[in-house]
């Protein structure tokens, strides 16, 4: 059996890119995550303690999205390290972040970095 837990579409205002106006006026983001973890002893128990606490989830990626940095890459790097030392059950995680109003010529709805990681 495969499970997963899905945050979707967190938003979150941060200060990411390699230009410096991006870095002192911010943007908006956008993250989703997909964690495949073993929850077949919380359907049998239903206890928080027997399955990933989406809650502590959301302030891992809320902390890791407040450190700025250039690349949106390395900000997915941090995201995806932090979440697997907090929960070293995971099998993988796939994961999303999306800067919205890229600064680029042209309409573009948003710019994304996709990571799957496999443990």
């Amino acid at each position: 059996m495969t499970t997963r837990i899905e945050l979707k579409n967190i938003k979150l205002y941060a200060y990411h890119g390699v230009a410096e106006q991006e870095r002192s006026v911010g943007n908006l983001f956008v993250v989703d995550i997909l964690l495949t973890v073993p929850l077949e002893k919380a359907m049998q128990s239903d206890k928080l303690d027997d399955t990933i606490n989406y809650a502590i989830v959301y302030d891992i990626v809320k902390l890791e999205m407040n450190i700025p940095s250039n690349l949106l890459e390395h900000v997915a790097g941090r995201i995806i390290n932090s979440l697997k030392q907090h929960f070293s059950q995971l099998s993988a995680i796939e994961l999303k972040v999306s800067k919205l109003n890229p600064p680029i010529e042209g309409d573009v709805y948003s710019a994304s970095v996709i990571v799957q990681q496999i443990y």
